[in-house]
């Protein structure tokens, strides 16, 4: 059996009555009948058969690398992790620990959750997680749940390929720029040799296991069985609603009159229409005459992190949950219960609201590129290097999604799958897969990093998809015009320090900039607000909070205002009834306030000046604006003379 000759005991008796002594390996504890619980819950999954078959092959694969492929819901990404750590610990994790990364933040965070519950062993000790502003890790951690940039941050920081005995690739078909990179750092010739014995294992969908093969030079392939059950047939729309909403709405009143048993996921394109979603139903479902506890509704989107957590808990007396989300659930959450889907077919790819001017206000610099979510990747955008800008774009999502999304309704008895849309649309307007993000992003960052990891040229990189000679060739550009590149085209010194940031390049210039016109407090809350979600959860609702968020306006305009709303935000204790008072986005502040201190601490770790706060003084307006423009003149429309020549 694989698991004696990797030194692993078999898996203990499910009756606890019966092995009373069984000690987990891991922590040297007894089993708590919770575990033999959870273990019977696990056994039933479609991975649980190709359990030994994975361990042979992460044995004993030549190249170190192993594939495995599923479908959505298998429990790969809950198994797979914890059959490697015990990979790991069978060889006394002589080459480091186990990681796994995630497209998804909050994917890593609720994986590491249920991982160490299933395993029996306390969060933050043996297993433990890593995500912006949240390191749950510790001395003992042996299975670690990663988001993947702060991976690649890492690799990148270290020029080598990191303190890890096996590295596990999630959710590859997500087509992460991440993800990518990180395939393609590892696959590279010069880069790309294994440390020591260590084990790569790419988890993907089938759609994506082709190219994986491909790319790869056909490593030994992992199938997971198809589980139980029955998928849906999908019942399709004559025609696309003009209110999604509404139309979503509708079709979950009508599951919840029918009392069809199952949890219910809403596919939505953006946040704004899952709150509108979740606002409407957790009114209108009140009302209903319905058997039991009423209705739950749960938003899960990357700004409602709780949501989560509430998703995965077992609700009291049986109570039905209503999950609204968007393409974050279309691989990385798994919820057993669902039954019936509601697809929307649509997803909103966006830098987000900001754009257009919250305030109804003359924004003075250009910054559509501003808000570039570097460290949460709550939003997706396209980036259109003609103009150096992004732009929201509301467009089908892949055949690939849409199969996905209608196995997540698989169960003895059937669920339901309701389409809101014609079957023609998803067969004319579909693509087959989701599009790679390395084609779509502003390659800035990339290329900055690439030139950390002393990559001469970005194109010696292996690619899943390799991006567009002209937007690498203007990344070049842009890099070379603010400065961090020096003749030979290798970093220079501010290049180097720019790349420390967790930034675009463009706003970690203009916080350099900050400590040479002294403004780098406000600097410092310019870029954390811009980097974090947005600061607003609707338009306002009433008179009264119109008045209220009038008076956090700022006659400058946007950036002055966004600093006017945090410095108001810390003025009230950070109270999230402060916030609801106004429609300020609580979570969104709080991300705000631990980023802005992160930031602090690395401009003093790397001793860079500081400045004394000074806003609203004209002589830090002034100064504020030169700031930004020393980052962002690719983008000024307009500069007065006196922002430049004085």
């Amino acid at each position: 059996m694989a698991s004696q000759r990797l030194g692993l005991a078999e898996e203990s008796d499910p009756n606890p009555g019966e092995s009373e002594l069984a000690v987990n390996p891991f922590d040297g504890l007894p089993f708590s009948s919770r575990y033999y619980e959870l273990l019977e819950q696990r056994r039933a999954l479609p991975i649980w058969a190709a359990r030994f078959i994975f361990l042979e092959q992460l044995e004993s694969s030549p190249s170190g690398v192993v594939l495995v492929s599923g479908e959505p819901g298998s429990g790969k990404s809950t198994q797979i992790p914890q059959w490697c750590a015990e990979f790991a610990l069978a060889r006394g994790f002589q080459e480091g620990q186990v990681t796994v990364t995630q497209p998804h933040p909050l994917a890593a965070l609720s994986l590491a959750m249920r991982v160490a519950d299933e395993m029996d062993i306390t969060l933050g000790h043996e297993v433990g997680y890593s995500i912006p502003q949240e390191d749950c890790t510790g001395p003992d951690t042996l299975l670690r749940f990663c988001w993947d940039r702060l991976l690649l941050q890492e690799v990148a920081s270290t020029r080598g390929t990191g303190a890890w005995g096996v590295l596990v690739l999630d959710e590859a078909q997500e087509r992460s720029v991440a993800s990518d990179l990180l395939q393609g750092l590892l696959r590279n010739a010069r880069l790309g040799n294994l440390p020591g014995d260590s084990r790569v294992v790419v988890v993907t969908d089938p759609a994506l296991e082709p190219k994986l093969q491909a790319f790869w030079g056909h490593p030994p392939t992992v199938h997971v069985p198809r589980g139980p059950g029955v998928c849906p047939t999908p019942v399709y729309r004559d025609t696309v609603p003009t209110d999604r909403v509404e139309a979503a709405c509708q079709a979950v009143l009508e599951l919840c009159t029918k009392e069809a048993p199952g949890d219910v996921l809403v596919y939505l394109p953006s946040e704004e229409e899952i709150l509108l979603c979740c606002e409407s139903l957790s009114r209108e479902v009140e009302p209903l005459a319905l058997r039991g506890p009423p209705p739950r509704v749960l938003p899960l989107h990357p700004g409602h992190g709780p949501a989560v957590q509430a998703a995965y808990e077992d609700m009291d007396l049986g109570a039905r949950r209503i999950v609204v989300t968007h393409w974050l659930a279309d691989f990385s959450f798994s919820l057993p219960s669902i039954r019936h889907v509601i697809d929307s077919g649509l997803e909103l790819r966006s830098v987000s609201e900001r754009d257009e001017g919250m305030w109804g206000l003359k924004i003075e610099v250009a910054h559509s590129d501003l808000s570039w979510p570097w460290l949460w990747g709550a939003r997706r955008q396209v980036y259109n290097p003609q103009i150096r800008a992004e732009s929201q774009v509301l467009r089908p999502i892949s055949k690939c999604q849409a199969e996905a999304r209608r196995l997540r309704a698989r169960g003895v008895p059937p669920g339901s799958c309701l389409c809101l849309y014609p079957k023609s649309f998803l067969e004319l307007e579909a693509p087959p897969l989701p599009a790679p993000r390395i084609c779509e992003e502003n390659l800035s960052p990339l290329v900055l990093l690439l030139k950390r990891r002393q990559i001469a040229e970005p194109g010696e990189c292996h690619f899943l998809d390799r991006p567009a000679p002209e937007a690498l060739m203007q990344a070049l550009e842009d890099l070379d015009y603010l400065a961090a590149l020096d003749d030979d085209g290798n970093l220079s010194d501010l290049g180097v320090i720019l790349s420390e940031f967790p930034l675009p390049p463009e706003l970690a210039k203009a916080l350099l900039a900050s400590c040479e016109f002294d403004c780098v407090d406000e600097m410092l809350t310019l870029a954390a607000m811009l980097t974090a979600a947005p600061g607003f959860t609707h338009p306002p609702l009433s008179a009264e909070e119109s008045a209220l968020r009038r008076a956090l306006e700022h006659m400058d305009g946007d950036h002055s205002s966004l600093i006017q709303v945090y410095e108001a935000f810390i003025q009230s204790g950070a109270d999230e009834a402060w916030c609801q008072a106004r429609g300020l986005n609580w979570a969104a502040l709080c991300h705000a306030q631990k980023l802005r201190g992160e930031l602090l601490e690395l401009m003093q770790r790397i001793e860079l000046p500081l400045s004394q706060p000074a806003f609203g003084s004209e002589q830090n307006r002034r100064d504020l604006q030169k700031a930004l423009v020393s980052g962002y003149f690719l983008k000024a429309g307009r500069v007065g003379p006196s922002i430049l020549l004085e």
